[in-house]
């Protein structure tokens, strides 16, 4: 089996900001598995933030054997954006290669459109005002936050669109205090969820915290190993296949987390259609969907993913799986 590896860029329909930086397109890794018959695919997205880059990931993939199988490549590399590639490249070279879709090979009902948060980048409050009047038809609405001027924003983007639903993302940017002074002003401004509000190295000071919003792992949870260390602190876990590793894990994490007790959110890295459309099956059921990359792009795979009213569906076999 070949394995061909790409540096694929799309552009961002929109400079798309976070506390940590601002960007204007998508870097992403495409990984092909070529058996001399069939071609399946996968993508990735490096995250700085857990010390991956484009070359380190290259490096990690190309050091794999050719006859490399979803169940060994669990020893050969950790949970991460290379592995994800790959375990979702195979997932799709043993759909082709059987005649049938994924969701039938791993067992999984047939999967149906969800609805997909979309996210505001961060602005000023007039600024993100004006995106949440642009978005208000969309029924859920995530708000990047984190920076010390978080309250007028979020004023802002309900003022925008006053019946959306909104979830927050504070990219480890609050502290328990922050939280615990801002949480009587998200439940009044109908906030459903909070995203990693704590640096994941500090997230011990949620224990005993009162909680009135949910508050989701994200930088905190990457595949099941994570859970013993979320208990007390996280109310829902966001599963998101950069960290867990693919498709196989982040399976296995879903059904570990839920057993457990947690919520689930099932998100995403700014990607195309090939990225998501793994994580449409994992989202199944899901409290949260957040699964719009694609939205954010001005341009996409070929038979890209669909979003409409019902959400986002699932892929076409001609994108993937």
């Amino acid at each position: 089996m070949r394995i061909e590896i790409s540096r694929d860029v799309f552009r961002l329909a929109e400079v798309f900001t976070i506390s940590r930086g601002s960007r204007t397109q998508a870097d992403v890794l495409t990984v092909r598995l070529d058996d001399g018959h069939h071609v399946g695919w996968g993508e990735c997205v490096p995250y700085a933030r857990y010390n991956e880059t484009l070359d380190s990931v290259t490096s990690e993939i190309a050091g794999l054997p050719g006859d490399v199988t979803r169940a060994a490549l669990y020893d050969l590399l950790p949970a991460g954006a290379a592995r994800n590639a790959v375990d979702c490249a195979l997932w799709d070279l043993e759909a082709k290669r059987a005649g049938k879709r994924v969701w039938e090979l791993a067992g999984l009902a047939q999967p149906g459109p969800e609805i997909t948060a979309y996210t505001l980048s961060l602005d000023s409050p007039e600024k993100m005002q004006a995106q949440a009047a642009k978005h208000a038809h969309r029924p859920l609405l995530k708000i990047k936050l984190g920076t010390p001027d978080d309250m007028p924003r979020l004023e802002a983007v309900r003022a925008g669109a006053p019946a959306a639903r909104i979830i927050v993302d504070a990219n480890e940017g609050w502290s328990a205090e922050v939280y615990a002074d801002l949480a009587p002003h998200l439940v009044r401004l109908g906030v459903q969820l909070v995203e990693q509000p704590l640096p994941a190295g500090e997230d011990d000071a949620l224990l005993g915290l009162d909680r009135p919003v949910p508050v989701c792992a994200d930088e905190s949870c990457h595949d099941q190993s994570s859970l013993p260390k979320l208990k007390g602190k996280y109310d829902v876990v966001n599963i998101k296949l950069d960290k867990t590793g693919g498709l196989t894990e982040a399976l296995a994490l879903r059904d570990a987390a839920v057993a457990e007790g947690y919520d689930v959110m099932v998100g995403c890295m700014v990607g195309s259609s090939l990225a998501m459309a793994p994580a449409t099956l994992v989202a199944q059921g899901a409290l949260i969907t957040d699964l719009d990359g694609p939205l954010l792009l001005a341009e996409d795979r070929p038979e890209p993913l669909i979003f409409d009213a019902a959400g986002v569906h699932p892929p076409v076999a001609k994108l993937w799986g």
